[in-house]
């Protein structure tokens, strides 16, 4: 009952929160103090199938100038928000550089699309539902709105116009709002899982193929990821893809890639064993199957975005309606990064229907070389696929673009966020 109590509370609070957070700031408002008008009558000019986002896009855009490099604006934002709330630095690592430039990159990505407010609350609901591991509560979000407030005047020395700072105040509050809502409508699941690792395998230098098992069931699609946490780097996340379907007992496959020293993938890959226990956040992330396949399959992948790759091969062969069929292109720099060629080679042999092309970049082996991109070029004839990519950002963001250029229709290139800031759209 008191379990049932405090989720109604919170579920109560949230509410408010959201509702005020969605309302319109006062005008009279002044400095890092937000006053909000009454939410009951003016909620929906927020709402994402009504917020003008494409005119607060334009004007933020045209304003940029004032308040870049977001690498400067992020360090006021910062310091105004431990300067007046102290206890919320604990919520964070001892090294801020990879907070900072997540948020930089969350900046881009939110500008970028604010002309498509719907995608935009869709994207901030689910990064809201996987934000409850990290403790944050609805109020901090209106701590975040007053210290960007205050951060954006002090970076653009007071030249920045009310109606940009509005503008800028409307999108956060807009990904705010989806925020809030994803860690209400999660009350009734885990904020993250324990995990031990069941097993841990080297692939060459820098690559281990981890297996852990959950302490609770775990929900998840093929083709999601999840972030992980160490106990050697507390507070500090990384995301990682999952690989093939969940075993009999619920153990899960990660692909991790060592990137440099004393990171997350680092402690993954060099200094953790089996019988270590991890923390797991829910799963993310929109590139998986449809629930229909209705037209046959394009998948690529370079490096450890081979494990979206089998995943959603796995999933296709599991569901695959008589007739349809899978194409995949996977990448490597080469045969010595090609780490799972005994499990792609089983699924090419047990799969007729499964066309495999391998992509070295040196073009020591294979019928293939090049970039993906290249090889993706001198087969084409992809126009009635649906496509998935996964991989490394500059990877990913060239299919994509080349795929684009073939006439393929945009929805159906499917890849999660890439995390690198891309060229502003057109």
């Amino acid at each position: 009952m008191s379990d049932d109590y405090h989720a109604l509370l919170a579920r109560r609070e949230a509410m408010r929160l959201r509702d005020q957070l969605l309302a319109p700031v006062s005008r009279g408002a002044r400095g890092p103090s937000v006053s909000y008008a009454s939410p009951a009558p003016r909620t929906a000019e927020l709402a994402p199938d009504v917020y003008d986002g494409a005119a607060d896009q334009e004007l933020i855009v045209r304003n940029l100038g004032l308040v870049t490099p977001f690498d400067t604006l992020i360090t006021h934002l910062y310091d105004a928000m431990f300067e007046r709330h102290p206890y919320l630095r604990k919520l964070f690592p001892e090294s801020m550089e990879f907070q900072r430039t997540h948020l930089g990159r969350a900046f881009w990505y939110l500008i970028e699309n604010l002309d498509r407010p719907g995608e935009v609350d869709a994207f901030c609901t689910r990064l809201g539902r996987d934000h409850r591991k990290l403790g944050v509560l609805p109020v901090h979000y209106e701590v975040f709105e007053a210290a960007l407030r205050e951060a954006l005047q002090r970076h653009a020395g007071g030249q920045l116009g009310g109606d940009v700072t509005e503008a800028w105040l409307r999108m956060v509050r807009l990904a705010a709002a989806g925020m809030v809502r994803g860690a209400e409508e999660a009350l009734a699941e885990p904020a993250y899982w324990t995990a031990d690792v069941t097993g841990h395998e080297r692939r060459g230098r820098d690559v281990a193929v981890l297996r852990v098992r959950p302490s609770a069931p775990y929900p998840y699609r093929p083709g999601q990821y999840a972030t992980l946490q160490t106990p050697l780097l507390p507070l500090t996340w990384r995301p990682y893809s999952i690989a093939g379907a969940s075993g009999a007992d619920g153990e899960l496959e990660f692909h991790i890639r060592r990137t440099g020293p004393a990171g997350v993938s680092d402690a993954l890959v060099t200094d953790t064993g089996v019988g270590d226990t991890l923390r797991l956040g829910p799963a993310q992330g929109t590139t998986v199957l449809d629930g229909e396949l209705t037209r046959d399959v394009l998948i690529v992948a370079g490096g450890t975005g081979w494990a979206t790759a089998k995943a959603l091969l796995e999933d296709f062969a599991a569901r695959r309606p008589p007739g349809r069929s899978a194409h995949l292109f996977v990448g490597a720099r080469g045969a010595d990064d090609l780490y799972d060629g005994p499990a792609l080679d089983r699924l090419e042999s047990r799969c007729p229907w499964l066309r495999v092309v391998r992509v070295l970049d040196d073009g020591s082996v294979g019928p293939a070389h090049g970039s993906v991109v290249d090889a993706l070029a001198r087969h084409g004839g992809f126009d009635g696929h649906v496509v998935y990519v996964s991989g490394p950002p500059a990877m990913v963001t060239a299919a994509a673009w080349h795929l684009a250029a073939t006439g393929l229709p945009p929805d159906r290139v499917r890849h999660d966020p890439v995390p690198d800031r891309g060229v502003m759209r057109q």
